[in-house]
């Protein structure tokens, strides 16, 4: 009822829209009325839905509350860590060894999703995420920018910006827009912002950069290992401040972890 969508629904539940649909259906046949007119967009709840709804909510949120405080109570359970699929390869999982290490005996769960995880029954402990706008409860871990990177043998060839011309321009499919952000800050015309090789992940675009293959916008709070290990160079000084930031996030209700403050300060460290 509160997505309008089965699709959405069976997205945030993570099952088949099937599988919500014939759920749907069945308790529609159990209960011997309509609870959604299908509709060519989406489905609409009945009057019956309707009037059920905010019960059902109340429920469901009791519900999710007792699972969280049960997991709480357990004092050897793993913290649960959503993050953004880059993040948690490129930036939480280079950490994980250290973290360990300052936390003995503390197991850690790490999931990976493309968007924050905003009902209030997902049962996470913290989520990293890059947020233009974090909420007030939230917690942003400095600043980052954007910036062209490369293998040091293909920087020699670049002086300028305008030698990107010959090059192949790398991309992530998410932050496509990138280049020709960074073009446009820098002044550069002439350069076709949009041609070159797109990726689904940003890892794989930057694995690219690292074999060689071409030039990549490298987000700073991403590519700040490889750049201290020499194996990408920045061909170029000029740097655009990011619109968004890395954030830490925290869940709307339920007992913390409670390990939880002294990790987050430890993450916030190391940022």
């Amino acid at each position: 009822m509160r997505l309008g969508s089965f699709s959405k629904a069976a997205e945030e539940i993570g099952v088949t829209q099937g599988a919500v649909a014939q759920q749907v259906r069945h308790l529609e046949a159990f209960l011997g009325l309509t609870l959604f007119r299908r509709l060519p967009q989406g489905v609409e709840p009945t009057e019956a839905a309707q009037e059920a709804r905010p019960r059902l909510s109340a429920a469901f949120d009791a519900l999710a509350m007792t699972v969280q405080e049960l997991k709480a109570s357990h004092a050897g359970r793993a913290l649960a860590i959503a993050a953004l699929p880059c993040i948690a390869q490129l930036w939480l999982s280079p950490r994980l060894p250290a973290l360990q290490q300052a936390f003995p005996g503390l197991p850690i769960s790490i999931s990976a999703m493309e968007e924050p995880p905003a009902g209030r029954h997902d049962s996470f402990d913290l989520a990293l995420f890059y947020l233009a706008k974090p909420p007030a409860d939230a917690l942003a871990l400095g600043e980052d920018s954007l910036f062209p990177v490369c293998t040091p043998a293909l920087a020699r060839a670049l002086r300028t910006p305008s030698d990107l011309t010959g090059q192949t321009l790398l991309h992530d499919a998410v932050w496509r827009s990138d280049w020709a952000r960074w073009l446009r800050h820098v002044g550069a015309d002439g350069i076709d912002a949009g041609r070159g090789s797109s990726y689904s992940l940003y890892a794989l675009a930057l694995d690219a950069a690292l074999g060689g293959g071409g030039v990549l916008v490298g987000r700073r709070s991403l590519i700040a290992a490889y750049l201290a290990d020499g194996r990408l160079v920045r061909p170029f000084a000029e740097e655009l401040p990011s619109d968004d930031r890395l954030t830490l996030l925290f869940p709307p209700a339920g007992k913390p972890h409670p390990q939880r403050a002294e990790v987050v300060a430890w993450l916030e460290a190391s940022g």
